[in-house]
This record gives C-alpha cells, sequence and structure tokens, in this order.
C-alpha cells in the first residue's frame, strides 16, 4: 500500500505550524509525495518542513476551497486553538468533497498532585485566579488582552510580543518546550503561585510538572470543540497512514 501510494506521488494540501505538521511533510515528502504547508505567517523565523511553502491566509473558506481544487488531500494540521482555520478547512473540504483529516495531539491529562481549574476560554481564566497574587501567562502573544487589568501578573511568555502587557508583567521571548529545571527555576525566581496556560498537549508540558511539584495553581484553558463529523489523529505517523491509504 505504502509503495503504490508514494509511487503515485499524492497532492496533500498541510495546514501547518506545529511540530506534527513539519513532520509529517517531511515524512510524505521523503515518500515521494508533493507536500505544500501553508503556514500563516504570524512567527519570525519558523521552522520549516521539507516539501513547498506557502505563507499567508487564503481569504477565508472560499479561498482555501479555491486552493483545494489543486490538490487530493487536506490536512489540518494547525494549532489545537487555531479554531478559526478548522472551521474554514471543514467548510472547504465540504464545499469542494475533498477528504481531509485533523491532526490533533492529545491533550494533557491531570496528575496526582495537580491543581488545576479548567475553563472554556482564555477571558475565562482572568476571572479563575482566585487570590493569586503572582501570575505566569504561558498562553503565547495572543489572548494576553484579556489580562491586561490586572496587577497581578508579572510574567508573560510568548514566541512574539503581544499587542498589550499588564502593568507590571515581565515579557519572556522564548519558543518551547522548555527543560523542567529551567520551569523550577522560573517559578522560584518569581514566586509565582498561579499559571494560565492553554491545553495545548505535547511537549510544553514541563511548566505543569514544575508546577505540580510547587503545588502552583494552573488555569488550563479547554481547546475549542472541532467541527461536528471531522477525522481525527493523534499523531504525523498516522496521518502519514491516511495520506496514504
Amino acid at each position: 500500500m505504502r509503495e503504490s501510494a508514494a509511487r503515485s506521488g499524492r497532492r496533500v494540501l498541510v495546514l501547518g505550524g506545529t511540530a506534527e505538521a513539519r513532520a509529517l511533510a517531511d515524512t510524505l515528502t521523503a515518500r515521494g509525495h508533493h507536500v505544500t504547508t501553508s503556514l500563516a505567517g504570524r512567527t519570525r523565523d519558523p521552522r520549516l518542513p521539507a516539501g513547498e511553502i506557502r505563507t499567508g491566509g487564503f481569504g477565508g473558506a472560499e479561498g482555501l476551497a479555491a486552493a483545494l481544487h489543486h490538490v487530493e488531500l487536506l490536512v489540518d494540521a494547525t494549532h489545537p486553538f487555531a479554531a478559526r482555520m478548522t472551521d474554514h478547512a471543514a467548510q472547504a473540504a465540504a464545499a469542494t468533497g475533498t477528504p481531509w483529516v485533523v491532526l490533533r495531539r492529545p491533550g494533557w491529562v491531570e496528575q496526582p498532585g495537580d491543581r488545576w481549574v479548567r475553563v472554556p476560554t482564555t477571558g475565562a481564566a482572568a476571572s479563575a485566579l482566585g487570590d493569586a497574587a503572582r501570575v505566569f501567562l504561558a498562553i503565547g502573544r495572543q489572548g494576553v488582552h484579556h489580562f491586561g487589568h490586572l496587577d497581578t501578573v508579572r510574567l508573560v511568555r510568548a514566541i512574539e510580543p503581544p499587542e498589550v502587557l499588564p502593568p507590571h508583567a515581565h515579557l519572556i521571548l522564548a519558543r518551547g518546550p522548555f527543560d523542567p529545571d529551567d520551569e523550577r527555576a522560573l517559578l522560584a525566581a518569581h514566586r509565582i503561585d498561579a499559571i494560565v496556560a492553554k491545553d495545548s498537549g505535547g511537549a510544553t508540558e514541563a511548566k505543569l510538572v514544575a508546577a505540580r511539584e510547587a503545588g502552583v495553581l494552573v488555569v488550563l484553558v479547554d481547546r475549542p470543540a472541532l467541527p461536528a463529523g471531522a477525522t481525527v489523529v493523534a499523531d504525523a505517523d498516522r496521518a502519514a497512514e491516511w495520506v496514504e491509504r
């Protein structure tokens, strides 16, 4: 099956921006498929996968549908919180009859010793902090504006600077994954007693381990729901198998 699929060289559009998207593009390109990875273009100097790269939006679901006329398969491997792009993918795939799959790494599971509060949105996280006095926002650039009124935010970490920072926040520009020892030291140095994070899953859980050990509260933002009827796979290997069926 794999050899015949590789010989046919399937034309695949990958909506990327994640480590899983890069791994999938690298795998499929090595097997002889024609892969185009689409990147939103919000991050400077992104880590690029093998195959062709396109940067920038499609112009909504209609623009994505037009792009699907040039490929056979669509893989949505965007960030778990890129809900608008996933909705556009569902609409475009339905409009064109293009087979599509969502590549989503599993979310995190609460462990003994964790102090988690789950909230449905980033905006809801601000009111779930209780009496926390020193807060670490580990949600990336988007959504920081929801906390702009809080003088308890001491750290904000993102790859790119947010448009607005809370009044007493120190900005750390860094790209994960992070080392658990470094996360322990960061929480201790800034005396953090609450972390706000998105349930992104994957290798960015070092902060959760450090929080568990230190008894730090974690306000965890749940993922947006996927479109009805979406087929979901958990890793790049399974996505590659789906492409080659």
